[in-house]
């Protein structure tokens, strides 16, 4: 019986290719668009899942509001980590990471660069499921002075033999490691990667018992069953215990009177927590996280596609109802009843959608590579090989096969069977008005969509175009000139002679990309008042990077080094109770170094603009790179110029540079990614919406073909009756506005939080919106009503 229902519904399909088509393509977009960004949700949510132990695993973080500013870092003082483990037993173990960035490996008079190290305690591969491959895969780490290396990085260093036993050194560092294991690479969903591991236990830092600073990444293995936010609620009397101590000390102040007006305190995340819900609670993490919002956003775009492809094929099926009526009643008479005919249409829609599956997977595998380009992912075609994927695929299908198909189904095989072989059936307003809530529905998503794809580019635009107070465009940035050594003044001096060249800045600080961090400690009378960050520059920092000075002067050689004297920004003036004159004003840094204010910069941007500008202290100590101020906005051939001088000198270092804009863009790459492929699905939505107002168009014209001929007869226009057939649809899209605008408008708003400087939703984007949604629908509407309104109006006729 279940073959007749496939041969006959086969038939079907040849029959009417052009309905099956459509049908195919608008389920084909919505399942592939479903796929791809439940490929994006999935791998959002992998992260960090491939540790044995990932459900046991949490990070400590540093969380406090002090004098006003708020710190959140999850790189945190030394002792914390094995202090909650002899505090509490619900602890297991504690871990620490203490990252050293990337740098110069020597190897036999060779050197590398680029490499990702970091310091690890020796119980690090004990709480990590990084297994050893090669090598001591006990205790590898147990001893100073060696390391657990990845396999590329191994073959990098030693090339094709055994790394086990060999020795690299790091410049700076007379003690070389030694190489006790062997690992392969981090995976690809882990929130750090590092090509080296190096033991811990030669580190001097490690030891300290300070409580007021550090650089660790704190990770604590807990025992199972542990809720860590019971656990987290224990946290505060160990700040009393262990910070309170020293606080008269580091604070100038007891610690009751400090904690009057400030806030310590440690919070706990899960470790499958850190890649989506880390990034935007602290300011520190070892890589770039993602947003759990857009995995709740491109979750949501996907449940709603496959909803609108099922929307749509409900809608093409019930519009040529009329044209299967009579089939209908021949079957009915004939002696089938409803659940055959329910079966029969079934199998149809199994079939269109076992098609569009297909088909949707064709797509898949052909825009991913694109995909993962837009969005930097790096999502793989072989997952969707996997028995588990190839499993919820099938259930997939059948699922979509049941809900696009089952209210045709129920719709078709209800017909009485002296009506259908008339071809005089009503499906009643109950039908009508689900369908016209169905198109409703799917206009409020595609004009919600335009709305917030308007106001991501608009945010973005804003970004760019924004006064950050300096001039980003023309600056050259060599952030590792340093490497160059004695050779370094050399190399300004004689870029300097370069007609290319406006000015030259040395400077390890840079507002945008790669920058060194330092702060200090403000204190008054002795007791402490707030941190701030702090830039070293040298007197041609400020001209160079186009920044104004509001007040006072710039450092310069003419009243000697300028050692003792500070410049500061507006905020800093405010925050610390200058007044309007703050130049002159004493300022004491830490506990004893006292500084004179001597000019006041414009606020500028040294941080995204999800975060407000904070105080800043520039102190006259140039050392670092160099930033290149160029007389032309093509710098390519100055690259060149650059590039050719440093080879000169004959180091083994390689040349290597960033341009500003760049590095300032590359701040905002993940909301410009997300922004490009919000703007695809966008479009692709709508495309799939307008398949379904094809589809009611269909079936009104087909409803109305009778009447539309009668009117022609007795002398309507095509305009009329083009006009005639779009007034309701029109209405339906407007009725739609009405809800997707203030729904769209709470959630961008609500996106738009995550920025402290941002736009303002204005009206002209609902307009702009509105007028988009509109002019597609009447394409849309407005083709098939003027294809109804030409027919030939004998042929509506004829049958009477």
């Amino acid at each position: 019986m279940f073959k007749n229902y496939l041969i006959i519904a086969w038939r079907n399909v040849l029959k009417n290719k052009g309905l099956f088509s459509i049908n195919l393509v608008g389920l084909a977009l919505g399942i592939a668009s479903c796929l791809i960004m439940m490929l994006f949700v999935v791998d959002e949510l992998s992260y960090d899942s491939y540790n044995k132990k990932a459900d046991q695993i949490v990070t400590v973080v540093f969380r406090a509001k002090v004098s006003g500013e708020e710190i959140k870092e999850s790189s945190i003082m030394a002792p914390v980590g094995e202090t909650l483990k002899k505090e509490f037993p619900e602890i297991l173990d504690a871990t620490r990471i203490r990252n050293y960035h990337t740098p110069k490996i020597i190897v036999d008079n060779q050197s590398f660069r680029k490499d990702k190290f970091a310091f690890v305690d020796a119980n690090f591969f004990d709480v990590f499921t990084l297994p050893i491959i090669e090598g001591d895969d006990q205790n590898p780490l147990k001893e100073p002075n060696t390391a657990v290396i990845t396999k590329a990085e191994a073959k990098k260093l030693f090339g094709a033999s055994s790394a086990i036993g060999k020795s690299f050194r790091l410049d700076g560092k007379e003690q070389p490691f030694r190489v006790t294991g062997i690992i392969e690479e981090v995976p690809r969903n882990s929130h750090f990667h590092f090509d080296i591991f190096a033991s811990m236990e030669g580190l001097e830092e490690a030891k300290s018992n300070s409580w007021f600073e550090g650089s660790f990444y704190t990770y604590l293995l807990l025992r199972k069953d542990t809720d860590y936010r019971n656990l987290e609620t224990k946290f505060p009397h160990i700040i009393e215990k262990y910070m309170g101590a020293n606080m008269q000390h580091v604070m100038g102040m007891p610690y009751e009177e400090f904690m009057k007006e400030n806030q310590l305190g440690f919070k706990i995340f899960p470790l499958t927590d850190i890649h989506l819900r880390a990034d935007n609670a602290v300011n520190d993490q070892l890589e770039q996280g993602g947003d759990i919002k857009y995995v709740y956003i491109f979750s949501a775009i996907a449940l709603f596609m496959l909803l609108i492809a099922c929307i749509n094929f409900m809608n093409l099926s019930t519009a040529t109802a009329s044209k299967r009526a009579k089939e209908v009643g021949i079957r009915k008479v004939l002696g089938s009843n409803k659940n055959q005919l329910l079966y029969q249409f079934l199998s149809e829609s199994f079939i269109a959608t076992l098609f569009a599956m297909f088909l949707a997977a064709i797509l898949v595998i052909i825009s991913l590579p694109y995909y993962n380009e837009l969005s930097g992912k790096e999502l793989e075609v072989d997952y969707l090989g996997r028995p588990f994927v190839l499993i919820s695929l099938f259930l997939l299908t059948l699922l979509v096969s049941l809900l696009a198909g089952s209210y045709p189904a129920l719709f078709l095989s209800s017909f009485k069977p002296m009506t259908a072989l008339k071809n005089k059936f009503l499906t009643g307003n109950q039908n009508n008005g689900v369908r016209s809530g169905l198109v409703v529905f799917q206009f409020v998503i595609s004009a919600g969509l335009i709305l917030a794809t308007l106001v991501v580019n608009q945010q973005m635009q804003y970004i760019q175009d924004k006064d950050i107070g300096y001039e980003r465009d023309q600056l050259l940035v060599i952030r590792e000139a340093h490497l160059l050594g004695k050779d370094q003044e050399v190399f300004k001096n004689e870029m300097l002679k370069n007609p290319k060249v406006a000015s030259i800045s040395q400077s390890a600080f840079a507002p945008a990309g790669d920058s060194d961090d330092s702060q200090t400690m403000i204190s008054n009378d002795g007791q402490f008042v707030r941190r701030m960050p702090v830039y070293n520059i040298d007197e041609h920092y400020i001209s160079t990077m186009g920044m104004e000075l509001v007040a006072g002067r710039n450092f310069s050689r003419e009243f000697g080094a300028d050692s003792t004297n500070v410049i500061i920004n507006e905020t800093a003036a405010k925050i610390l109770g200058l007044g309007n004159e703050p130049l002159g004003k004493r300022i004491t840094e830490g506990n004893n170094t006292d500084r004179t204010v001597i000019g006041v910069v414009k606020d500028f941007h040294f941080k995204s603009l999800h975060q407000p500008i904070d105080p800043l202290f520039m102190l006259y100590a140039p050392y670092g790179g160099l930033i290149i101020k160029a007389k032309s906005a093509d710098i390519s051939e100055l690259i060149k110029d650059a590039n050719a001088l440093w080879n000169s000198f004959g180091t083994d270092e390689v040349f290597g540079y960033s341009l500003m804009d760049e590095s300032y863009k590359q701040t905002y790459v993940v909301e410009r990614k997300m922004g490009i492929v919000l703007n695809i699905f966008a479009m692709l939505t709508i495309l799939v919406a307008c398949l379904g107002l094809f589809g009611l168009v269909t079936y009104t014209s087909e409803q109305r073909f009778k009447e539309i001929g009668i009117r022609k007869v007795l002398g309507s226009s095509v305009f009329e009756i083009v006009a005639m057939l779009s007034r309701d649809f029109i209405k339906l899209v407007m009725i739609s506005f009405f809800i997707a605008f203030p729904l769209g408008y709470y959630l961008m708003d609500k996106w738009l939080e995550g920025f402290a400087y941002r736009i303002e939703i204005r009206g002209w984007i609902f307009a702009l919106t509105a007028l988009a949604t509109l002019l597609v629908a009447f394409g849309t509407i407005g083709w098939k009503s003027f294809r109804a309104a030409t027919m030939n109006p004998v042929e509506a006729l004829k049958e009477e």
